[in-house]
């Protein structure tokens, strides 16, 4: 499962979108926007159905990907009065924290920041009516995939000390087999002793609901802290919320137009890094790369996750992390045609400048026994990327190192041998009887020897 995390307005948005399918009965009224400054907020209380921006009392929070912001004082509410901010203090707060870096805390001892703080510049927020609650109409509920079970963790001690208060949290445990009506009856059996008596069968059902559309959404982690339970009448406070996007070109209509930015305090994305990101919201597949350092003379082409981490340590152990350009995997059966986009990407980044010592960069090509891709199908894919970048490769200087096993890897291996002799292009070739990260150990020998060689 592949987690990308979402806006707190994207993920109130799709649960909004299906309300009535999974909580029927309740009421939610849905009355939130995002915007990037204080005039876009003005703006947008003009067009219908926004009137709400000018009439009521609102609440402003930063959505980007970080929580404690009560605790690094990120949210505006409460002026004068309870809930008194208007729309020209909203808009107002905006701009005057969109103006400089500002630094949030991710762990506190009570009130106290501890660690170091992340710096970056604020630049969405969402805004939302505020709502009047006693502290006792504020519950938690989130889900989340452990191992081969999803996991349901309920307490009714919502807001912002449910970590504080993490011993009286409810954990229920669900197999993917148990059907509805066994995961109703577990979730009623288990409601947390504390939810007031009057609110025990609103906050069963809501629960129900809650396990549900996280599951059918194809949600790899959903948490509302607080939401508060008014008869049959919800008020989500803050979310945050992951999706398995995996299942994103399943679930385009269900999820809408979803955004997966970049958390506070990271670089924004390369273009490279997004068109991967592209390619593999629309394939069962799994395409995935960051970017270390892109000057960097070692490049990794991993097929599998497990793969990937083995070798970013061994090279990171044996020639240092700064000589690590990359990190990412393809894996779980791409096409041939996705294996060779993936792979002109990995070339074009790679051939855009020399190393600046001179020295040649390498290519490490590697995984372990494939059980069901084709390895001479993604490998077509990369001989047909070699053959749009050979002379880029050659001009640069690069040297590829293969180990793969699995489907079709005999003729996978002949294949790419072959088609880099024809483009000539140096390469050592190995198969599964050579130990996966081998081919690194392998490289670095044959620098030693070429540095001699220059001698």
């Amino acid at each position: 499962m592949a987690q990308k995390a979402i806006r707190e307005y994207d993920a109130k948005s799709i649960l909004a979108k299906h309300w009535d399918k999974y909580f029927p009965g309740f009421t939610y009224p849905y009355q939130t926007v995002l915007v990037q400054s204080g005039e876009e907020l003005k703006k947008k209380a003009e067009e219908p159905g926004f009137e709400w921006l000018k009439e009521k009392p609102l609440v402003v929070k930063p959505d980007m990907l970080f929580g404690k912001r009560g605790k690094n004082n990120l949210v505006l509410f409460k002026i004068n009065k309870p809930g008194d901010v208007t729309l020209e203090d909203a808009a107002k707060w905006i701009d005057e924290k969109r103006k400089e870096k500002v630094k949030v805390y991710f762990d506190f001892d009570g009130d106290t920041p501890k660690g170091e703080p992340s710096e970056d510049y604020l630049t969405h927020f969402i805004v939302e009516p505020f709502t009047p609650h006693t502290q006792d109409e504020e519950y938690y509920i989130s889900a989340t995939v452990v191992g081969d079970q999803d996991v349901l963790y309920m307490s009714a001690e919502g807001g912002m000390e449910v970590e504080e208060n993490w011993d009286k949290v409810v954990e229920v445990k669900f197999d993917i087999t148990e059907s509805e009506d066994e995961i109703a009856k577990k979730i009623r059996e288990n409601i947390p002793k504390d939810v007031k008596e009057e609110d025990k069968e609103a906050f069963a059902d809501f629960a129900t609901g809650f396990f549900k559309a996280y599951r059918d959404l194809h949600f790899a982690y959903l948490e509302i802290n607080p939401f508060v339970l008014q008869g049959r009448k919800v008020e989500l406070l803050d979310m945050v919320a992951k999706l398995d996007d995996t299942a994103g070109f399943l679930m385009s209509d269900e999820w809408g137009d979803v955004e997966y930015p970049t958390p506070f305090g990271m670089e924004e994305k390369s273009p490279e890094v997004k068109a991967i990101e592209e390619a593999d919201a629309k394939t069962g597949a799994s395409l995935k790369l960051t970017l270390l350092k892109p000057d960097a003379r070692i490049w990794t082409m991993v097929a599998g996750g497990g793969a990937s981490v083995v070798y970013a340590d061994t090279i990171a152990d044996l020639a240092g992390i700064e000589d690590l350009a990359n990190y990412g995997e393809y894996s779980g059966g791409p096409t041939t045609a996705e294996t060779r986009f993936y792979a002109e990407t990995i070339l074009d980044l790679m051939t855009r400048e020399k190393d600046p010592q001179g020295r040649d960069k390498i290519l490490i090509i590697g995984g372990a026994i494939a059980n069901f891709t084709d390895v001479a199908k993604t490998f077509t894919g990369i001989i047909q990327a070699f053959e749009k970048y050979a002379d880029k490769m050659k001009d640069t200087g690069v040297r590829i190192y293969v180990r793969r096993g699995g489907p079709n890897y005999e003729k996978g291996l002949k294949d790419i041998k072959e088609a880099a002799d024809r483009l000539g292009l140096p390469i050592k070739v190995h198969g599964p009887e050579t130990h996966l990260t081998d081919i690194v150990r392998m490289a670095l020998e044959d620098d030693k020897k070429l540095a001699q060689e220059k001698k």
